[in-house]
């Protein structure tokens, strides 16, 4: 009877009635268990161990790839790690291409890191005759610091780079591919007080590809306050990329207010797009480096930042510059379409139903006949959507040819009138928006600004929509009679593409009114809205006396209601239970107060008037004819996956003559 162990280096011990086996025997399972394992050599075999892919003994070479020259050695050796036989092989191949073309692809981005990695592997070092791997700590840092600009162009992580498959620990001698660089940078942060927390902001124009690589870096940056999410996508596929801030990144925290920036819904006005990008990295960095204000104010509130509703539009301005822009260039979308004039008109539906006794100014549902008569913008749709799926409370939209804040209503309540002050019945609250923007603003309230041809200098900056000009089927409006969220429109100026040296001296106007409209969400009162058992109770309204227009509780029972400082008659009231009504004092000196209410389950009797509204119980309808199914759903291949257009950089290796690199393409 024969009995062995065998163990990871291939020693054999064998044992039979007690009694060693003869040599021959012993060699004949030596080799055995050694083939098993890995093809070893006969001298290998006679000395009991096998080497190790690094161990074995090869020919180095000098290195002499010109994309590879400032790695940290001098030689290297073929074939490589993954499989080239030859330098020529290797310099025919895409992976080597994809090395010499990163930089543009990237624009600048992980710049040499990525390079350096990729030459670690295609072209190895070689020591002492034997190839060395890199450290697969290495590759994970640099993946996870980098993936996402590769996400930014829709390109998969390279093959050639998985840590896993082509990197090793330091257990097995490794070496790290970067270590010259990491020296070199240690070297530059020494020298920077805060250890390089900080973000330098670059004030130029950032392209699409840009700006979504920086919201994913500094997402990737700061992960422990913010998230990148996608809202949908532009006409030709970009995505509405958005930015969230919260201690909680992705969850609606109880008693959290929540507001949103939006920017470049007209692509040809840039500034507002731009000064988000500068925003976005100005949170993050600054919480990091312990500024209390901005750690107030992410601490205590959820802030989702969209710089462009309209990428496809912004494509177009850019493509002619600042300087040959005109007044309209790229301000539609993909299909010709003005995003601010694509909602449904809710105002419209405001006017004509003020003869109700009980008709309610909030939550408006969108008639069925906008979706049967109207062309809807996939953006539009998708804003939508964002609206319906958060509880907003504030909100600002950044446009550009004016100097000015502009507030609902939009739409003039009288038809033949361009001109006419239409108030919503939050008027001092939207007054107050507007003020808190504008006057934190450097120069909008000051009478002696020049106006771009406009007299707003004797309103302190801010002006009613219509009273400007009155338009229907915009935003702003849309927000304030379909949800709880207050939008203004920040006009930032005369020039909406202003040149490039301009973007600096805006950001240093627009940055304290920027931080301060955040801040403003922390005004009047908030609270909970539960039953007697202590559950939140979701749809809830609260109602002001005197004010026809309420707002609904969230999914928790939650609220956030801005009132003006004063006495207020706040009620609760919620379909099968009692109201419950409270007198409030709102102090000057105190922004936010606390008002809960509990409600008991009672049977009530619906009033008559309130529900015979035409469409009012309709609410939940969205899309209810399918309408836009074909921007939620990507077209399958005969497999079931997701067949999807070649994107942009796919030309740089699809016309030499390689082999397709399939692997640079995500759901492939």
């Amino acid at each position: 009877m024969i009995s062995f162990a065998r163990r990871s280096d291939c020693h054999i011990i064998l044992f039979m009635d007690n009694k060693m086996l003869t040599v021959f025997i012993l060699l004949s399972a030596l080799a055995t268990c050694m083939s098993a394992q890995r093809q070893c050599a006969p001298a290998e075999i006679a000395i009991g161990r096998c080497r190790t892919p690094a161990e074995k003994r090869v020919e180095c070479k000098d290195l002499v790839l010109g994309y590879c020259q400032d790695v940290p050695y001098s030689y290297t050796t073929f074939p490589n790690i993954v499989g080239h036989r030859t330098r020529q092989d290797l310099e025919m191949g895409a992976e080597y291409l994809l090395l010499s073309v990163i930089h543009g692809l990237l624009n600048g981005e992980c710049s040499p890191d990525i390079r350096l990695l990729g030459c670690s592997v295609l072209a190895p070092r070689c020591q002492d005759d034997r190839l060395m791997k890199p450290c697969r700590s290495s590759c994970e840092m640099v993946k996870k610091s980098c993936v996402h600009a590769f996400e930014a162009i829709e390109m998969a992580w390279p093959y050639f780079l998985d840590c896993d498959r082509f990197f090793v620990g330091e257990e097995e001698g490794c070496y790290d591919p970067l270590s010259e660089l990491r020296e070199k940078q240690e070297v530059a942060l020494a020298n920077i007080s805060d250890g390089g927390l900080s973000t330098v902001l670059q004030f130029t124009y950032h392209s699409n590809s840009q700006m979504f690589s920086i919201l994913k870096k500094t997402a990737a940056k700061c992960p422990h306050i913010s998230r990148t999410y996608s809202i949908g996508r532009s006409v030709e596929g970009k995505d509405l990329l958005v930015i969230e801030f919260s201690t909680n990144p992705g969850q609606h925290d109880l008693l959290e207010p929540e507001m949103k920036f939006i920017g470049n819904m007209h692509g040809n006005e840039v500034l507002g797009r731009q000064l988000l990008i500068y925003l976005v990295q100005y949170l993050c960095s600054e919480y990091m480096l312990g500024n209390e204000r901005i750690q107030t104010i992410i601490n205590t509130t959820r802030i989702h930042i969209l710089p462009s509703m309209n990428p496809d539009g912004y494509e177009i301005a850019a493509s002619e510059g600042h300087e040959y822009n005109g007044w309209t260039s790229g301000r539609a979308n993909a299909q010709n379409i003005d995003l601010n004039r694509n909602f449904p008109d809710l105002t419209f539906i405001f006017y004509n139903r003020r003869r109700f006794r009980h008709f309610r100014s909030d939550h408006i549902p969108i008639p069925d006949s906008y979706w049967l008569n109207k062309v809807i913008a996939p953006e539009t749709y998708a804003i939508m959507k964002w609206i319906r799926s958060i509880p907003f409370v504030i909100s600002a939209s950044m446009h550009g040819g004016e100097l000015v804040i502009s507030y609902p209503f939009d739409f003039s309540r009288h038809p033949d009138e361009e001109k006419m002050f239409s108030p919503t019945p939050d008027e001092q609250i939207f007054r107050q928006l507007a003020r808190i923007y504008a006057d934190a603003h450097a120069t909008m309230s000051n009478n002696d600004t020049e106006r771009c041809g406009a007299s707003f200098a004797n309103k302190g900056g801010i002006t009613n929509g219509a009273q400007w000009y009155s338009f229907a089927g915009g935003m702003s409006d849309f927000n304030y009679l379909h949800s709880n969220c207050y939008e203004i429109t920040v006009e930032l100026g005369c020039d909406k593409f202003p040149s490039e040296v301009e973007l600096y001296p805006e950001w240093l106007r627009n940055k304290e009114a920027l931080l301060s409209f955040m801040e403003s969400v922390h005004r009047g009162i908030k609270g909970i809205v539960k039953d007697e058992h202590g559950n939140g109770i979701k749809g809830a309204t609260i109602s002001i006396k005197g004010l026809r227009h309420d707002i609904t509780t969230a999914e928790d029972g939650d609220y956030w209601r801005l009132l003006n400082p004063g006495v207020h008659i706040v009620t609760a009231a919620a379909s099968g239970y009692s109201k419950v009504t409270k007198r409030i004092n709102l102090p000057r000196n105190t922004q936010l107060g606390r008002v809960d209410f509990v409600l008991k389950k009672v049977p009530r009797e619906p009033s008559l008037d309130y529900f015979n509204i035409p469409e009012l119980d309709n609410y939940e309808r969205f899309d209810p004819f399918n309408q836009f199914e074909q921007y939620s759903q990507r077209e399958l291949g005969e497999n079931g996956e997701e067949r999807t257009e070649k994107p942009w950089w796919w030309a740089y290796f699809s016309q030499l003559g390689i082999s397709a690199p399939t692997w640079l393409l995500r759901n492939y």
